[in-house]
């Protein structure tokens, strides 16, 4: 089964937290036992599994991704401006594959889902796969 999501961002960037969509997804799909995978088709952006419990943890995390890859570099060749998105998008990665057991998504105590927005605004999307197994 797969659902197309959409999603607005407000911030260039942003992480989302997504787990209670998917989550539903899930619990639409009436999937027992098997695997969800949450792919982003943008090169901008990511899914990332991380911490929601602290707030600061996400604030901590664009603050660090922004040292390691600022906004504007002397070397930045790319005509668009956004390389710091790309390489953001590159370290995020594009999915993530979560276990579903007793009809539910296994994560971790602290664990959240997360949708990374690196060159935002914009209107998104994401998809979840759910496969039975």
């Amino acid at each position: 089964m797969l659902y197309p999501v959409k999603l607005s961002t407000t911030q260039r960037d942003e992480l989302r937290d997504i787990t209670r969509e998917v989550a539903a997804r899930v619990q639409q799909s009436g999937v027992q036992s098997g695997t969800v995978l949450v792919y982003c088709p943008h090169t901008t952006a990511g899914i990332a599994i991380n911490e929601n419990a602290d707030p600061d943890v996400k604030k901590d995390v664009l603050m660090r991704l922004d040292e390691v890859y600022p906004w504007e570099h002397p070397q930045y060749r790319h005509v668009e401006g956004n390389t710091a998105s790309h390489l953001k998008s590159i370290t995020c990665g594009p999915s993530q594959q979560l276990i579903i057991e007793g009809g539910r998504l296994l994560l971790g105590r602290w664990q959240g889902i997360y949708f990374c927005e690196f060159d935002g605004p914009r209107s998104r999307e994401y998809y979840v796969k759910i496969m039975q197994g």
